[in-house]
């Protein structure tokens, strides 16, 4: 709103000691009644890949009174089930069921999200195709690039350039991203081109002074292994909690020091 004449703004703050009026100068004629300073302060968080395992684990550990988590899973009733622990810790919580493997899901899953700007954004969600090169279908290729590689990359683009000094781009990796695995050729490629992508990207916003930090977690005892064939030791591999933990880490350092990449393995070695 523009007036006539150039008088100083007054934000009428419900947080001001007293309720008095705190005057600034402005060439603009506003007068803003009963701005609540707490809106001002309010954090937007979108993570994939929510429903359940990590991504669950980092809105646990992310909740928070100035906190609106924006959060994205194929599964709906896993997907509520995430919503109703983490609710009572937020100010809002808004759940967004997409399938991320294609670019019409990744679309309508930025278009729910809107044009208010993000604080946070966590590229969590992967699907793992295991089996022989040879036994990989093109559709299970296309589809582990859409969830692991394209979907990232479509996400960061859309939300990196509009976040504020000070915010950051989560992107959770694998060892894989570095080391190659028998059968894992499909899975490995896409954290590969995942961290080379993130890698250039977080030269690019560093003058923007947004943060992009690349976890590596070595395996993590998740839903992912009941979809992949073979007896594998889920109790000795990490918890998705200590990945969490990691993160949070990562994020309450001052918004000028930057971890880069955190790599993160259990006692007994890689599985």
């Amino acid at each position: 709103m523009v007036g006539t004449d150039r008088r100083s703004v007054r934000l009428h703050l419900r947080g001001a000691p007293g309720g008095r009026a705190l005057p600034l100068k402005s060439a603009l004629d506003v007068e803003y009644s009963e701005f609540d300073l707490s809106c001002a302060q309010m954090k937007r968080y979108l993570i994939t890949g929510a429903s359940r395992g990590i991504g669950r684990a980092i809105a646990e550990k992310l909740a928070g009174k100035d906190v609106e988590l924006l959060l994205h899973g194929r599964d709906t009733v896993a997907l509520a089930q995430t919503r109703k622990v983490v609710e009572p810790q937020c100010a809002k919580v808004i759940p967004l069921i997409h399938d991320l493997a294609t670019t019409r899901g990744v679309s309508d899953l930025i278009a729910e999200v809107g044009r208010d700007a993000i604080d946070l954004l966590v590229n969590n969600a992967g699907i793992a195709i295991v089996k022989p090169f040879t036994e990989i279908t093109s559709i299970e290729w296309e589809q582990t690039v859409g969830v692991n590689v394209t979907a990232p990359f479509l996400l960061t683009q859309r939300f990196a350039p509009r976040m504020p000094p000070g915010s950051s781009v989560v992107n959770i990796l694998s060892v894989a991203a570095k080391t190659a695995f028998s059968n894992w050729s499909a899975y490995c490629m896409s954290k590969f081109a995942l961290e080379g992508f993130s890698r250039c990207v977080r030269e690019e916003l560093r003058d923007r002074k947004v943060r992009v930090i690349n976890v590596y977690p070595a395996a993590t005892d998740t839903e992912i292994w009941s979809q992949v064939e073979g007896k594998w030791p889920r109790d000795r591999m990490m918890s998705a909690t200590q990945v969490a933990d990691a993160v949070a880490f990562a994020l309450a350092r001052p918004t000028d020091t930057l971890i880069e990449n955190i790599t993160l393995s259990s006692l007994v070695g890689n599985l």
